[in-house]
């Protein structure tokens, strides 16, 4: 037997999950194994814990996810968050965010643009002539190098000059160990 989707209305996802939540049983739709369906429940009672009657009801337009948006994200993962969780606090495919992660290492900020549609040829040719402009990831790169560079430098004079007063300290105890 073959799978397929079906869409529930967000009246019969809140009465499974009350049903759920109150430990009683679900009848699950022919054609669909319990354990299947029982899966989806799981996932309506959390949708529904973190949002509401909202989480369960078919978005009528696709959420708009900004650079900034996507970029949040992804900081959680590159934090060390698993993709499948924060996907799933932010109610999204983890195959989406898997894409964006990837973008985001490839790319940068500049990977996380909202684009539609396919790219004109001019575009295309503009952007393969001209390699000039550093990238906002490059940019934030340089920073964090230039920041870091810093501070090795004043380490390194904080180092040469406690080395310079232990040496000076060791070199009065030596004389006056010597006057003794």
């Amino acid at each position: 037997m073959g799978t397929f989707s079906m869409k529930y209305s967000w009246e019969y996802k809140l009465e499974c999950v009350i049903k759920y939540k109150n430990g009683r049983h679900i009848e699950h739709p022919i054609g669909k194994s319990r354990n299947s369906f029982m899966t989806h429940v799981r996932e309506w009672v959390k949708s529904y814990d973190d949002l509401g009657i909202d989480g369960l009801k078919h978005s009528s337009t696709n959420n708009i996810w900004t650079p900034e948006k996507r970029f949040e994200l992804v900081a959680k993962v590159l934090a060390g968050n698993s993709i499948t969780s924060v996907a799933k606090l932010s109610h999204i495919n983890p195959g989406q965010l898997y894409q964006w992660v990837r973008k985001y290492n490839e790319s940068g900020m500049n990977g996380l643009q909202c684009k539609k549609g396919r790219p004109t040829k001019q575009l295309v040719m503009k952007k393969k002539t001209k390699k000039t402009k550093l990238s906002i990831s490059e940019q934030e790169e340089l920073k964090l190098l230039r920041e870091r560079n810093e501070y090795l430098e004043m380490e390194n004079e904080y180092l040469k000059k406690l080395d310079a007063l232990v040496s000076k300290r060791e070199a009065a105890e030596a004389k006056a160990k010597n006057q003794k």
